[in-house]
């Protein structure tokens, strides 16, 4: 494995930083010296973080309880914490470790600077930072689903964390959902949330739906012997409302425990909503027949993108 990559993007004003697992956008606004500065200490902080995972990671595999375990670095912290919000079902810490990292770079990032708004965005799954009186947008792809009008989250509320999590993403689920996406106080509690709202869309023992052992498919796996989702044939009407009920019954849940703001849960596309988006309007786009339309601004297959913010209007 190579170490930690730093580099432009094309536009001259996002940094893109990978090392291994980990492949972060970073873009900050503020005076020109205050954005130097916050990319320099993001920097520094993204040479040392997964070097810092790995060295727990065995036990950052292992389940998560009501009692939090001590962990070394602060990244595994947030994750054993955000973990530990949920643990009345399984769940071990790296469940949010996309959000984690995110939250831990935004902190980097942003640590005795002066900015008007900030976000790292991990693989989509995204921590942002807001002054007073800026906001952020954000536009949510997801499988051939779109939302009719992007999010615009304002300083003023609690949202500071946006996960995606679904069979078809990069991790694997053991849910149908193509997309689920949480809005929460963090990036690492919006991934969890995510990760465990995904996982309850489902159709128990559905012919329809293929699954493997996880040890099969990555032997290191932190699901062991549990069965992923591995393909998923096309479902009737009732079948996908009853799969996405499964799922809308587990984030109101969440959003009533006060775990997360918001989710919005998509499955063969048909829409499901706990709580209300910082949108203007809220609906899957759809194609005659009922079927998903493409969206021209989905842009990452299964996740979320922060892609402008309040100053610049989207392309379209």
């Amino acid at each position: 494995m190579n170490g930690p990559q730093i580099s432009w993007l094309p536009d001259g004003k996002r940094l893109h930083m990978n090392h291994g697992p980990i492949d972060l956008v970073v873009e900050a606004f503020g005076a020109p010296e205050e954005v130097g500065a916050a990319y320099r200490q993001a920097a520094n902080r993204f040479h040392t973080i997964l070097d810092e995972l790995v060295a727990e990671l065995r036990e950052l595999r292992r389940p998560s309880g009501e009692k939090r375990r001590s962990f070394a670095g602060s990244t595994a912290r947030r994750m054993e914490e955000a973990a530990c919000h949920f643990a009345d079902v399984f769940i071990t810490p790296m469940a949010a470790v996309a959000g984690s990292v995110a939250d831990e770079m935004l902190a980097a990032l942003t640590e005795g600077r002066q900015l008007g708004r900030a976000y790292v965005n991990d693989g989509g799954d995204i921590a942002i930072h807001l002054a007073l009186g800026t906001s952020m947008k954000a536009a949510i792809a997801g499988t051939g689903h779109g939302f009719a009008d992007r999010l615009e989250i304002g300083a003023g509320s609690p949202v500071r964390g946006i996960a995606t999590s679904g069979w078809r993403g990069r991790s694997f689920s053991l849910g149908i959902a193509d997309a689920v996406t949480v809005l929460a106080k963090d990036g690492a509690t919006a991934d969890v949330a995510a990760t465990l709202i995904a996982n309850a869309v489902d159709l128990p023992g559905h012919p329809a739906v293929r699954r493997e052992r996880a040890c099969d498919l990555a032997p290191d796996s932190d699901l062991g012997e549990r069965l992923v989702t591995t393909d998923v044939a096309p479902l009737g009407d009732a079948e996908i409302a009853e799969a996405l009920d499964r799922g809308l019954a587990v984030a109101e849940s969440y959003r009533k425990r006060g775990l997360i703001e918001a989710a919005a849960l998509f499955l063969g596309g048909d829409v499901r909503v706990s709580g209300e988006f910082p949108s203007r309007k809220l609906a899957p786009l759809r194609a005659r027949g009922g079927r998903p339309k493409a969206s021209p601004h989905q842009t990452i297959h299964g996740a979320t993108s922060c892609l402008n913010s309040r100053s610049a209007a989207f392309p379209s």
